[in-house]
């Protein structure tokens, strides 16, 4: 019997574990057409992966032909994963980030294509900007957004720009694929990222990434002010609650993520 390749085995590993952490990024159900705009992979390629890693109760597809994580799958992760409020592990770094800025501090999550405000420190001042948690803004106009795609390289970052089509905000927003990509990995490689009023005309942010024990991102913590109050002696400050607060939720710096 003719054994199969060592890098056979190796690829279609790896493609199951992009589709993995692609339908992971998704609250709800998400299309094969989706899913291989995420991976690059093609359709029937993506099909095969999936339906393989049905047979192993890694993945449900349920009556809309739409995919999502098993409850087997994430029974598996939950026991192995002790589960962290991030907010409330995050709370007491925005509020002295807050007070030291004078400015409003935002945590964010990503879902899909989009991240979510879920969680605010505001400074007690009457002109600020106003997040509102729950909103959602696109990746690819705020700080952290930026950061999450360069993080997925250029294929990501890609596949973001084909679903999307960078739909501009301001005239400063990243509307063109080379512009971006450039953008997101120039965060990447400087470990933070700034918002030059490309969501909104008057205002400017900094993020940086947030890390958990298996060297995934898992949030973004960012500062929100006019753009004529933003300073860049903050980055140091932020840069460093990012440290402090990844290593809270288990982020060993310098460790390499599968």
């Amino acid at each position: 019997m003719k054994k199969a390749k060592p890098e056979s085995r190796i690829q279609v590993i790896d493609r199951a574990a992009m589709l993995l952490d692609a339908i992971s990024r998704y609250s709800m159900p998400v299309t094969l057409k989706a899913l291989s705009a995420d991976t690059n992979l093609a359709p029937s390629t993506a099909f095969r992966i999936l339906h393989s890693l049905i047979d192993n109760r890694f993945v449900d597809r349920d009556d809309t032909g739409k995919y999502q994580l098993s409850g087997r799958l994430i029974r598996l992760s939950n026991s192995q994963y002790i589960n962290i409020d991030f907010r409330k592990v995050a709370k007491p770094y925005m509020e002295k980030l807050r007070d030291k800025f004078g400015e409003t501090i935002n945590l964010t999550t990503r879902e899909g294509d989009v991240v979510i405000y879920v969680e605010k420190a505001i400074p007690n001042r009457m002109m600020h900007v106003q997040q509102i948690i729950g909103s959602r803004a696109p990746l690819h106009v705020t700080g952290v957004g930026k950061m999450m795609l360069g993080m997925e390289g250029k294929d990501g970052i890609h596949g973001y720009a084909q679903r999307t089509n960078l739909p501009g905000y301001t005239r400063k927003t990243f509307s063109t694929i080379d512009t971006l990509e450039h953008e997101c990995m120039k965060c990447v490689e400087q470990g933070f990222a700034y918002d030059n009023e490309e969501a909104e005309i008057g205002v400017g942010c900094i993020g940086v990434l947030l890390y958990d024990r298996y060297g995934e991102v898992v949030a973004g913590l960012s500062v929100s002010a006019p753009i004529e109050r933003r300073k860049e002696e903050w980055i140091n400050d932020l840069v460093a609650a990012g440290r402090s607060l990844s290593a809270e939720l288990g982020y060993v710096e310098n460790q390499v993520s599968n």
